[in-house]
């Protein structure tokens, strides 16, 4: 076990540039069943939930229910995560249809243009990024690189990639089914990370299908240093060489 863990940290202590796949362009698209804006906006992020090389996510906020319609998959953490943003973004207050652009910019998910722009900029921006390996599904390793002063965050982040359909019986949306795409059904922050390799225990998944993602953050609302989807099967620990 021992050896396990050190031939996997070992590994991760590679310098970030000699991985070869690049890391997705993180959208945080933060949205309200209830919101008629938010009805609107949904077709433009189930495209950018195609589009390769870009990871929408669906945050679904609960400020809104009182409008009549309480969001089928709203959680507290999910707004709270929000307004992390808001001092870092310059911002007063959170609002939906909000897409966060990989915690670095946004943009108002009905303003298509100017998402486009801040997409366009964060896929050319390269920064060096720690490397992340999942060791099946109870636990991660992220190696060497460069952390913000005070470390960084580690979060996991598990969403549906099935299409949900919600028929909205009342408020503002009555009568709309909407389709949603990558809904985020949990979030847990693993711990802090400084810039060494360390290895994570993450929980069980809470229901059968569900993606996985791990982000490097930093702090309050910082940007995004580091994503992985956990898309390939998981890997075995490796063995030390005797």
């Amino acid at each position: 076990m021992i050896r396990a863990l050190l031939a996997s940290l070992c590994l991760l202590a590679v310098p970030a540039a000699a991985s070869a796949a690049k890391p997705p362009v993180v959208v945080e698209f933060y949205t309200a069943q209830g919101c008629a804006a938010c009805a609107q906006a949904n077709d433009y992020v189930n495209s950018l939930a195609e589009r390769p090389g870009v990871l929408a996510l669906t945050f679904a906020v609960d400020y809104w229910d009182y409008l009549g319609w309480e969001d089928t998959f709203a959680l507290p953490a999910f707004a709270e995560r929000q307004k992390a943003y808001l001092t870092p973004l310059s911002l007063r207050e959170p609002y939906t249809p909000q897409l966060v652009i990989n915690g670095a910019s946004e943009a108002s998910a009905v303003e298509p243009e100017k998402v486009e722009a801040l997409l366009e900029a964060a896929a050319e921006r390269q920064v060096p990024a720690p490397d992340i390996l999942f060791i099946g599904q109870r636990r991660v390793d992220v190696g060497t690189g460069r952390a913000p002063r005070g470390g960084a965050d580690v979060w996991l982040i598990r969403y549906d990639p099935r299409p949900e359909n919600v028929a909205v019986r009342r408020g503002e949306n009555r009568g709309v089914t909407l389709e949603q795409r990558n809904v985020v059904r949990e979030i847990t922050r693993l711990g802090g990370w400084r810039g060494r390799p360390t290895a994570y225990s993450a929980p069980e998944p809470s229901q059968d299908g569900l993606q996985t993602l791990l982000i490097v953050q930093a702090p309050n609302g910082g940007r995004i240093l580091a994503a992985m989807p956990q898309t390939a099967p998981p890997a075995k620990p490796q063995t030390a060489a005797r």
